[in-house]
C-alpha cells in the first residue's frame, strides 16, 4: 500500500496570507508558497536555498516528493530523439526546444551527434559491466561470441555496429568509474548516520576450506551498505580478540553513530564479547538477528511429538513423488503448482511444504486412489505401498495439521522481517506476542496443547532475543501506544530506562527526557495532533512521525528516532554471495590484483544491497526448486524401473500451462516479448546460449 504523503503545514507557519509567505518551521525562512518550502526543505537547490535544520527523515520525504512531482511535469513535456537510430539514448529533448532548434537551423540541419554517440556507447558499456560486477561472473564471459550477440540482438539496430568492452576494460576505467559511483552512494548513506544512527551487521559462515569468515554491513533507514570482509579463524573462540574486534569495527563506523550490533550466532564466545562490548561502550546495545531466534524456535519445536516424526514421512512422500516420472506426472495433473515449496531461507522450507502437502490432501488422496495410480508398476512396490498407505493414513494427516497450526506463525514473522526494509524494532516486541496469541488461538486456547510451543519461544525470547531496544521500540512506536490495546509492563519500563540511560550519557538530558515522556504519555502538545487515528496510519515508519510531532520534545525526539530507524534483523536476509569475497581473503595475490578484487568486492556486494528489493524480486518464496534439495533427492536411488518415455519437459510446469517456461537451478532472467519485436527468437536464442555455455544456472522464463 502507498505512504501517504507528510503534511506540509505542519513545518511552516504562513506569515502573509496576501502574498503566500510562509515561514519554515526549522530555520525561520521565509519563502513564496508551499511547493517553495517544500523545496527548501527537501535540499532542492535552484529555487530556493536548502534548509540546514530540518530533520533528515523530513528532507528525504519532501525531497522524493518535489523530485517525483518533477519528473512528472518532464515527461509529458518529452519529444523525440534527435537521432532515433541510437541505443539507448539519453539525449531527450523537449518540444519547444526542438522547434526552437528547426528554426534557428534552417528545419533539416543536421546535427553533430559525436559527443552523443560516444556517451551512448560509454553508458552501454557501463551497463554491462555493472551485470558483471553485480552478479560475480568470470570477465571471460565477455569473449563469448554467444554473449556478443545477445547484446547486440538486444541493443542493436540494423546496419549498427555496438562495441563490446574488453575484459581489460571490465578491470579497468568501468571498475574504477564503478567505484567512484558506489563511494558517492556509501557517503549519502553515512551522512544520515548522524541523526538516525545505524545497526551493525554481522554476516558470518565458514567456507569450505574451514575458515570463519565474516562481513560487516551497515543498515540505516536510507540503505544497507558493506563495509568490509575480514577472516576472523586465528581468534575464533578468544573472547578478548573478538571483542577488540568488534571495538574496532565500532570505531571505524562511529561509536557516536552506532545503535547497536546485530550478530548472527548465538556461540558462546560471540555472545560473551557483546556482553564485554556494552559494558565497555555504553551507548552500543548487542542483539542476535531476530530471524535467527525464529529459526531456533523452530528447532526446539521439532523436539516436540510428533513434529519431527510428521515432518520425515513428508519428506519421504515428496522423495518419492519427485523421483519418479509416472507420478511425478499424476501430480501435475492433480495439483496446481509445485508439492515442495521452495524458499531462500532454507529453514523455513519444510514448514511450508508441509503447510502446502496439508491444503493439498483431497488432491493426493484423490491422485493415490485414481484408476492411473492403481495400474502403475509402482503401486504393486512394497514402497508404493507404503506411500498409499501413509497418504490414507488419519494420524499423520492429524499430526501434519497440529505441526502447521504452531509452526507457520512463527514462519509469518520469519517472512515479515525478511520482506520488508523498513525499521523493525518498534513492532517486533508486539509481532512476537502476536505470534503467540495467534498459536492459542489455533489450539482453541488449550493450554495443554499451545503451553509448550509457548515455552520453547520463551526459552529463546529470554535468552537470546530480549533487547531493551526492542521494549524500548514498543513503547516509544506511535501506531501502537495510541491504540486501545496497548499495555505495559515491567519489561517495558526497565526497557525504556535503560535505553534513556544508555543513549543519553547527560544527566541533564536524562532529567529532560523523562518529563517528556509524560507528554508523550498523556499526549499533550503536538502529540496530541499526531495520535489521532488518521495521522498515525499516514506517516511510516514511527521515526517518521517522531520527526513530524515530537519537535516541541528534542531530546526525546532524537532518542525515539534513533531507536525506531534500526533493523531486528540481521544480514542473512540479503543473501550476500560470498565466493569473490572468499577469493579475496584468500593469500597468495600481489598487492595490485588484491586491491583490484577488493574494489570488485566492495561494487559487488553494495550493487546487491542496492538492488535488494524485498516487496519485489527479493520475496523468500522462491520459485525455483533446488533438484538436490533433500527433500526432492532420496539418498538411495529406486531399485524400480518405471519404462516410461517421459521427458523433464513432459513434466515441467511450464510444459503443462502453456507458459513456456524452462526451469533450471538459480536467478531469474526476464524478457516480454513486445508487439512488433522481429529479433525476440534471436534474443531468446543467444541469451540461452550464454547462460549454458558459461554454466550460469538460471530459470529462463520467456514468453511464446
Amino acid at each position: 500500500m502507498a505512504e501517504e504523503k507528510i503534511d506540509i503545514r505542519q513545518h511552516g507557519v504562513t506569515v502573509d496570507q496576501k502574498k503566500s509567505k510562509v515561514k519554515c518551521n526549522y530555520c525561520g525562512k521565509v519563502v513564496s508558497g508551499l511547493f517553495r518550502l517544500k523545496s527548501h526543505l527537501g535540499g532542492i537547490r535552484g529555487d530556493v536555498t536548502p534548509c540546514l535544520e530540518a530533520p533528515i527523515l523530513v528532507k528525504e520525504a519532501f525531497k522524493t516528493e518535489v523530485l517525483e512531482k518533477k519528473n512528472g511535469s518532464l515527461s509529458k513535456e518529452v519529444g523525440q530523439l534527435y537521432h532515433p537510430n541510437l541505443p539507448l539514448k539519453r539525449n531527450w529533448c523537449p518540444r519547444e526546444s526542438e522547434n526552437r532548434n528547426k528554426k534557428q537551423n534552417g528545419g533539416d540541419s543536421k546535427v553533430d551527434g559525436s559527443y552523443v554517440v560516444d556517451s551512448s556507447l560509454r553508458d552501454i558499456s557501463k551497463s554491462i559491466g555493472r551485470f558483471f560486477y553485480e552478479a560475480g561472473i568470470d570477465f571471460d564471459a565477455i569473449r563469448s561470441s554467444s554473449f556478443q550477440r545477445m547484446v547486440k540482438a538486444t541493443l542493436g539496430h540494423p546496419g549498427e555496429t555496438i562495441k563490446i568492452p574488453s575484459c581489460q576494460e571490465l578491470k579497468g576505467w568501468i571498475l574504477q568509474d564503478a567505484v567512484k559511483e558506489m563511494q558517492q552512494y556509501v557517503t549519502e548513506m553515512k551522512n544520515s548516520w548522524a541523526s538516525t544512527g545505524c545497526s551493525v551487521l554481522l554476516d558470518g559462515w565458514v567456507d569450505s576450506n574451514g575458515r570463519n569468515l565474516i562481513n560487516i554491513l551497515v543498515y540505516c533507514p536510507r540503505g544497507t551498505i558493506y563495509l568490509r570482509s575480514s577472516d576472523i579463524s586465528s581468534f575464533n573462540g578468544n573472547v578478548d580478540a573478538m571483542l577488540l574486534f568488534f571495538e574496532e569495527v565500532v570505531e571505524e563506523v562511529g561509536v557516536e553513530n552506532v545503535v547497536q550490533i546485530v550478530a548472527y550466532s548465538t556461540s558462546a564466545c560471540m555472545m560473551e564479547a557483546g556482553k564485554k562490548l556494552m559494558e565497555k561502550r555504553k551507548t552500543v546495545f548487542w542483539t542476535v538477528d531476530a530471524s535467527h531466534c525464529m529459526e531456533l524456535m523452530l528447532q526446539k519445536f521439532t523436539k516436540i511429538d510428533p513434529i519431527q516424526e510428521v515432518l520425515d514421512k513428508a519428506k519421504t512422500l515428496t522423495q518419492f513423488i519427485y523421483s519418479h516420472a509416472t507420478v511425478l506426472k499424476l501430480l501435475r495433473d492433480a495439483c496446481p503448482g509445485e508439492l515442495v515449496k521452495p524458499s531462500k531461507i532454507k529453514s523455513i522450507m519444510p514448514f511450508l511444504t508441509l503447510e502446502n502437502i496439508v491444503s493439498q490432501k483431497e488432491r493426493l488422496v484423490t491422485m493415490f486412489q485414481s484408476s492411473n495410480w492403481r495400474s502403475s508398476i509402482l503401486a504393486s512396490t512394497s514402497e508404493g505401498k507404503r506411500m498409499s498407505e501413509l497418504v490414507e493414513d488419519q494420524s499423520f494427516w492429524t499430526g501434519a495439521l497440529m505441526a502447521v497450526k504452531a509452526t507457520i506463525p512463527l514462519v509469518e514473522v520469519i517472512k515479515l522481517l525478511t520482506g520488508t526494509n523498513k525499521p523493525q524494532v518498534g513492532y517486533i516486541y508486539d509481532t512476537l506476542d502476536q505470534a503467540k496469541e495467534t498459536i492459542k488461538n489455533e489450539f482453541k486456547h488449550k493450554k495443554s496443547h499451545y503451553a509448550r510451543f509457548w515455552e520453547a519461544i520463551d526459552d529463546i525470547w529470554d535468552e537470546y532475543l530480549h533487547s531493551h531496544l526492542h521494549a524500548a521500540g514498543y513503547f516509544f512506536n506511535p501506531t501502537l501506544f495510541y491504540s486501545s490495546d496497548f499495555h505495559t509492563d515491567v519489561e517495558v519500563s526497565c526497557g525504556i530506562c535503560f535505553c534513556v540511560v544508555r543513549m543519553a550519557e547527560d544527566r541533564h538530558i536524562q532529567d529532560l527526557i523523562t518529563l517528556q515522556i509524560d507528554e508523550y504519555r498523556l499526549g499533550k502538545g503536538t502529540f496530541h495532533d499526531g495520535s489521532f487515528k488518521d495521522k498515525l496510519s499516514n506517516i511510516s515508519p514511527g521515526a517518521l512521525w517522531w520527526s513530524e510531532y515530537g519537535r516541541d520534545c528534542p531530546e526525546l525526539q532524537r532518542l525515539a528516532v534513533r531507536i525506531l530507524s534500526q533493523t531486528c534483523d540481521g544480514a542473512s536476509r540479503y543473501r550476500l554471495k560470498r565466493s569473490l569475497v572468499e577469493a579475496l581473503l584468500t593469500d597468495g595475490m600481489n598487492s595490485i590484483e588484491k586491491q583490484r578484487l577488493r574494489d570488485l568486492v566492495f561494487v559487488h556486494c553494495n550493487l546487491q544491497l542496492q538492488a535488494f528489493d524485498p516487496d519485489g524480486s527479493n520475496d523468500i518464496i522462491d520459485d525455483v526448486l533446488d533438484p538436490m534439495d533433500e527433500w526432492i533427492v532420496r539418498k538411495e536411488p529406486s531399485l524400480v524401473s518405471e519404462n516410461t518415455e517421459l521427458t523433464w519437459m513432459d513434466l515441467e510446469l511450464g510444459s503443462r500451462n502453456g507458459k513456456g517456461k524452462f526451469c533450471v537451478e538459480g536467478p531469474i532472467i526476464i524478457h516480454i516479448k513486445e508487439e512488433g519485436e522481429d529479433n525476440f527468437e534471436s534474443i531468446k536464442k543467444n541469451t540461452f546460449k550464454v547462460l549454458r555455455y558459461y554454466a550460469l544456472p538460471a530459470c529462463i522464463a520467456l514468453s511464446p
